[in-house]
């Protein structure tokens, strides 16, 4: 079954975020707990990652804004 991959809530006041660079290629093997894509929120940058192991399915694209708990991308 696959797991989405959700923008988190990073800090009280965020409400979305802009997706700002994938670390790990479409269709590549990633391990939980490794670093996924980098997030800009609230003038700075953070380094989100992985919440489980598989294939990764990129869904969102790289400078769009994304609310959070939108999916941005999928492990099976």
């Amino acid at each position: 079954m696959a797991v989405q991959v959700i923008v988190p809530k990073i800090g009280f006041s965020m409400n979305e975020g802009i997706l700002a660079e994938w670390l790990v290629a479409d269709g590549a093997e990633v391990s939980e707990g490794q670093p996924l894509y980098a997030l800009e929120a609230d003038k700075s940058t953070n380094e989100v990652e992985s919440p489980a192991s598989g294939k990764l399915k990129i869904i969102g694209e790289v400078g769009e804004t994304y609310e959070v708990g939108d999916v941005i991308a999928e492990i099976g």
